[in-house]
């Protein structure tokens, strides 16, 4: 008994031992912990103190520095505010500077108006005083003349109305001297200077490109087998001739001529239509409306085909691309009209083959040349059926057709009627020129050829007042100065319009005439 005490006081002991170290160890952890929270408080105590004095130190920066700042801006603000108060005051001071100088302008305009005013009171004065002189002296001049008409009336013997018919006629008679002499001084310069530019045109004729040229011209008359055919063709109550006439637009003229009668029409086509059909009718001998009907629409198929084999071959022949047919059709009809001798067809590639090398001499577009020069002249192909002149006709039938600019420009202005937009308008003018004056081109002399300008001429000088009277684009166009002391703009209009009328009533012409009247008046002073 006495040792199981002994063996639980033992453990008693143990235990007390254990829990007595249990304790001490804990107050060693809390004294411990107790010493280390009081340093990490004494060190966050110093940290805290010293964050705060930092942060006192930093906001006693920030706010100096904001401090300074705001002083530089008030500073910059007052310097600004100051500088606009300085150009205010400038703009003011230059204000009144120019409303003062403007004030004193308008002083010293007061001042010579003021003095311009008494100046033209005095001029009124002097010009009623010098009008009511004239009055008087008006006065006394009519009934001078009064008398002096008188005088003369009693010592000639004759009327107011004789003595004013005898002054006209001796003043027509003087005029019509004059005007003769100038005339004849114009004829005369006009031939020297057509002679030395014929010279100058044959001393230009080309060489590169020289090519056959058949100077062609449709057919007007039909050889007839015998004069009793005529019959025939003028058939019962001419129903034959009129059949014809109808069926091809032609007239068909049976005078006297032996052997052959006459057709006659503008269109080269439908002549041409007319021609051979009346050739096939007199030899098949069969004369009579319906036969004539269907031989001439037979012939105007065989023409109308070959129309655009001509206008395909010549195509062909300069080496276009992109022609729309109908140009095609219009280049061919172009082989039926001449003019002055020389087919229009061959004309217009031979322009077409001068432009190319014109153009590739110059560093041009040949292929661009090429076509300009070939197409130049499509408005002939129709401007017999059209009003106006066959370069504009044919510029808007291009323009129609899809041709572009420096084509149209070519084909409106190689003749001068419209400003040239493109360097191949001039080489056209260029190249037609030369084709046209080259010797053996054209069967029209120079003396047929000045005859007609000079009559275009004489029917400008004819009229009143006109000084000087130019033909110039191959006769397409009447330049005529008048003198501008005798007549007046509205005049000017009058005369052309004469003109015009005279010209289409007197002259024969395809196409159009322009007619430019010209009144000039020039102030000439010589300074010494």
């Amino acid at each position: 008994m006495l040792e199981i005490t002994l063996a639980q006081v033992s453990d008693l002991a143990a235990a007390a031992i254990g829990l007595v170290a249990v304790v001490v160890g804990a107050a060693g952890a809390l004294v411990i912990s107790r010493l280390v929270a009081g340093k990490t408080i004494g060190n966050a105590r110093e940290q805290a103190a010293r964050i705060r004095a930092e942060a006192e130190t930093e906001s006693k920066n920030a706010a100096e520095k904001s401090r300074l700042e705001a002083e530089r801006a008030a500073l910059a603000r007052k310097e600004k505010a100051d500088a606009e108060i300085e150009t205010a005051k400038a703009e003011v001071r230059e204000n009144e500077r120019r409303l003062a100088k403007r004030e004193d302008a308008f002083e010293r305009k007061e001042e010579a108006l003021a003095q311009r005013e008494a100046a033209l009171a005095r001029s009124e004065k002097a010009v009623a005083a010098r009008a009511e002189a004239m009055e008087k002296q008006k006065a006394e001049l009519e009934a001078s003349l009064a008398q002096q008409r008188e005088q003369l009336l009693r010592i000639t013997g004759m009327t107011v109305q004789q003595a004013t018919e005898a002054l006209l006629a001796r003043i027509e008679e003087e005029t019509r001297h004059e005007a003769a002499k100038l005339v004849r001084k114009i004829t005369d310069e006009a031939e020297a200077q057509a002679k030395t530019k014929a010279q100058e045109i044959t001393l230009m004729a080309i060489q590169r490109y020289a090519t056959e040229h058949t100077s062609e011209s449709t057919v007007r008359a039909v050889a007839i087998p015998s004069d009793d055919m005529k019959g025939r063709i003028i058939g019962r109550e001419g129903r034959n001739i009129r059949a014809i006439e109808k069926a091809t637009g032609v007239d068909i003229i049976v005078d006297d001529t032996p052997g052959v009668i006459v057709v006659s029409c503008f269109d080269k086509v439908r002549q041409a239509v007319a021609v051979e059909a009346l050739e096939r009718l007199i030899a098949d001998g069969r004369m009579h409306p319906a036969r004539i009907e269907e031989v001439v629409e037979k012939v105007r198929s065989e023409i109308n085909d070959r129309i655009i084999k001509f206008g395909k071959d010549a195509i062909l022949e300069v080496n276009l691309r992109g022609v729309h047919p109908k140009i095609v059709e219009a280049m061919g009809k172009l082989h039926f009209r001449t003019s002055y001798g020389q087919n229009v067809l061959r004309h217009s590639i031979e322009v077409a083959y001068l432009c190319q090398i014109i153009a590739d001499q110059l560093g041009l577009d040949g292929t661009i040349a090429r076509r300009c020069g070939f197409l130049h002249d499509i408005g002939k192909a129709m401007d017999h059926e059209m009003e106006g002149g066959h370069p504009k006709i044919g510029m808007d039938f291009a323009r129609q057709y899809g041709e572009k600019e420096p084509v149209l420009n070519a084909i409106g202005g190689h003749h001068a009627d419209i400003p040239s937009t493109s360097f191949y308008t001039p080489i056209v003018m260029a190249a037609d020129a030369v084709s046209s004056a080259r010797p053996g081109a054209r069967r029209e002399s120079m003396e047929k050829y000045i005859q007609r300008l000079n009559e275009l001429q004489d029917i400008a000088l004819a009229m009143p007042g006109v000084v000087e009277a130019y033909a110039i684009h191959a006769g397409r166009e009447v330049r005529v100065m008048v003198d501008a002391g005798r007549v007046g703009d509205d005049e000017a209009h009058l005369i052309a319009q004469k003109i015009a009328k005279r010209v289409s009533d007197e002259m024969t012409f395809p196409g159009e005439i322009r007619v430019t009247v010209l009144r000039e008046t020039r102030a000439i002073e010589v300074a010494r």
